[in-house]
């Protein structure tokens, strides 16, 4: 009898039905010799400083070094602190005993780090000593299973997987959890969560904000010509910029007098726009974010969905290309796609026999090759699930098309001694953008070599009659705010950003966290309550921006460091770096930044002393987030923040002194609708709304 450990149960009912383990028994299925059975993800996780017997925030106790780390089952947060899941619990001991009743495990959790990590952890907590072989596949239909199972990987072939993953946990914990106690500890109050990738994340979107904020915008002047040649209108634009408009204007009068210039220079060159590569997962992510409002985290749960749905291949990956066993597939693909309304237009752009193979690279392969939809036709898709698999399929039909070829034209022409440039470009062959006939992309360029403008033909010494001129009046523009998909965007190329020109050149394609978590960091800032979204567009919090500012000139807040590890763990995951020696040096940095937050001085917010409205015998603790009695055996809590809004200080003492607070505004309902109201402390000590009387 053989166990498999998927890491869904719907991967491991599609596991068991191929396999014909049709027996349903409690947490797993059997028949057929083997035992199918599921992880429900991270079951298994890192201890937290209790389980090390460490209570509380001390700082006697940082750096805390745990040696060895301790496996602990899946917690959740409670009031109180940490409790064991028991779902996790209960799986836990139904993998148990499917494992003792087998002679040997299939690894079948997700082919990457993560689902790495999630089998073993689970194989060390539970001291198994059983052979193991892994499952390794981009898909989830049939055929790909089936394969895999064929193909069986030994599970030692894996271990650099395991050791990268392995590494990645702990450096997280060492340094998440030694810089939240300490700057914790340091401001005497609030939680203040940092980690390893987030903090700097964090101070990306920060320090673009203020840099927005304290942009001084400079007001400027430029004079644009129109022409008429050919019955052709177009337009030129002046070289020079004038900061002064007393001056532009004489400028623009001298020259309405002129009435007329001459083509000095004319620049026509054919350019070759090369089609696009499959989407990675950030890239999917990005274009989801642009074009449908989606975030990356909306992304990845329904590109997710849509795997295990086997609609497309394995959603986390990190690679944009494909290898070049799996090219003779690429035309049944295509011939799929070619029974769909959406696609037959597309596809008759195409030419069957003489697809472009530049997504073909056996060496930018990763763990998984790019993303690419399934011989399985779609049914019974959601409106974004839809929208998503609409735009990696039409990807990949534009990344088998050829170049699209442009002309390009760049013409200066004087007039007297004032030069001004016309820039045109025209289609030659549309190439890839006649897949889906959009032939030019605005939101990309800030040049204007995109705007698709037909010149008349022009050569040097030609006479240009002005019909018009106009005074453009102009200012410069601060950096944009970033929205989702530009933060993953200077996430992804996060090395670019280091000033060191060595060091950057160096860093330049490592970016901060990987496919598969740069959507959690993002959704990890907005649950610390650290960033807010606003339409599209992400801001610093209050809080954020003070954590930033307390942390901004700290190790902690370093993306050249943050990236320097991801380099490290991929080293170490191809076998070329020690585990132990990586630890060791996120050990010495870990023991840095705990010094230096420990010795930061933080402002104390004016926190009153206020008796617990229940027990009235002890001074209730004021966090960020709740209000709460230190009092177990009392345990009276408040959650400060109340549909939306959070309390002030102010209202926290009107409420707890007498038993209402101000008008408290812009609450939002569970329908989303917006609301006033008082928020009063009834006789059981829970709260309710007291609504004013409307006019």
């Amino acid at each position: 009898m053989k166990a498999i450990i998927a890491e869904k149960p719907s991967v491991a009912r599609e596991i068991a039905h191929l396999l014909g383990a049709h027996e349903k028994k409690d947490g797993y299925l059997s028949g057929n010799g083997y035992c199918v059975t599921w992880a429900l993800g991270h079951l298994i996780a890192l201890g937290m400083p209790e389980d090390y017997g460490i209570k509380g925030f001390n700082k006697t106790s940082l750096p805390i070094f745990p040696d060895p780390f301790i496996l602990t089952p899946k917690k959740l947060k409670k009031a109180n602190g940490y409790e064991p899941d028991p779902s996790a619990l209960k799986q836990l001991n139904t993998i148990k005993q499917v494992i003792n009743q087998c002679s040997s495990i299939i690894v079948a959790t997700d082919a990457g780090r993560e689902g790495e990590l999630i089998f073993r952890y689970i194989y060390h907590y539970l001291q198994c000593n059983k052979p193991f072989e892994r499952l390794w596949i981009s898909s989830l239909t049939e055929k790909a299973i089936q394969e895999g199972f064929t193909n069986l990987q030994p599970g030692d072939a894996f271990d650099g997987l395991y050791e990268a993953a392995k590494a990645r946990s702990e450096a997280d914990w060492l340094v998440g959890i030694n810089a939240t106690q300490a700057l914790t500890i340091a401001g005497n109050q609030d939680v203040y969560s940092l980690g390893r990738v987030q903090t700097p994340t964090l101070a990306l979107i920060c320090q673009r904000f203020l840099h927005h904020q304290n942009f001084n915008k400079q007001k400027y002047f430029q004079i644009q010509l129109s022409h008429r040649k050919e019955y052709t209108d177009f337009t030129s634009l002046s070289q020079l910029q004038w900061e002064e408009k007393k001056q532009a204007e004489q400028i623009q009068k001298f020259i309405e007098r002129e009435g007329r210039g001459v083509v000095e220079d004319v620049s026509i060159q054919t350019v070759q726009e090369q089609s696009p590569l499959l989407f990675d997962l950030t890239e999917l992510q990005k274009e989801a974010n642009r074009k449908l409002g989606l975030s990356a985290d909306e992304v990845l749960q329904i590109a997710q969905s849509l795997y295990e749905k086997k609609f497309i291949t394995y959603p986390r990956t990190g690679s944009k290309y494909i290898p070049e066993d799996l090219w003779p597939e690429i035309s049944e693909l295509v011939r799929i796609l070619n029974t769909s309304d959406p696609f037959k237009t597309a596809i008759t752009h195409l030419k069957f026999g003489n697809f472009n193979k530049r997504i073909v690279n056996d060496v930018k392969v990763t763990d998984h090759h790019g993303l690419l939809i399934t011989t399985k036709t779609p049914s019974a898709l959601s409106t974004t699930e839809k929208a998503i698999y609409e735009m990696i399929a039409y990807r990949l039909l534009e990344s088998l098309s050829h170049a699209c070829t442009k002309q390009v034209s760049h013409i200066t022409i004087k007039v007297h001694h004032y030069e001004f440039q016309i820039k045109g470009s025209k289609i030659l062959s549309k190439g890839w953008r006649a897949i889906k006939g959009i032939l030019s992309d605005n939101e990309n360029t800030n040049n204007g070599d995109e705007v698709l403008t037909e010149l008349p033909e022009l050569k040097i010494g030609d006479e240009l009659k002005i019909t018009k001129t106009d005074l453009l009046e102009k200012t410069t523009q601060p950096p944009n705010l970033y929205t989702e998909a530009d933060l993953l965007s200077a996430m992804e190329n996060a090395g670019r950003s280091i000033e060191n020109k060595e060091e950057q050149k160096a860093l330049s394609n490592i970016g901060i966290g990987t496919p598969a978590t740069r959507a959690s960091i993002i959704e990890t800032l907005l649950s610390r309550n650290y960033i807010i979204r606003k339409n599209k567009i992400l801001h610093p919090t209050d809080k954020g921006l003070q954590v930033y500012n307390l942390v901004k000139d700290q190790k902690i807040a370093n993306v050249q460091m943050t990236a320097e590890w991801e380099i490290a763990l991929d080293r170490i995951e191809k076998g070329e770096l020690n585990k132990d020696q990586f630890i060791n040096d996120i050990q010495h940095y870990t023991a840095e930044i705990t010094s230096e937050l420990l010795s930061l001085h933080i402002p104390q917010e004016n926190i009153p002393q206020l008796n617990c409205p229940k027990c009235q015998q002890h001074t209730l603790i004021i966090k960020d987030k709740i209000v709460k009695c230190p009092d177990e055996q009392c345990s009276w809590i408040l959650f400060r923040t109340i549909c939306g809004i959070q309390l002030t200080i102010k209202d926290l003492t009107l409420l707890l002194t007498q038993n209402k607070t101000s008008l408290v505004k812009n609450m939002k309902s569970k329908n989303g609708k917006k609301f006033d109201a008082f928020i009063v402390l009834k006789e059981d000590f829970s709260t309710s709304f007291e609504f004013g009387i409307r006019n």
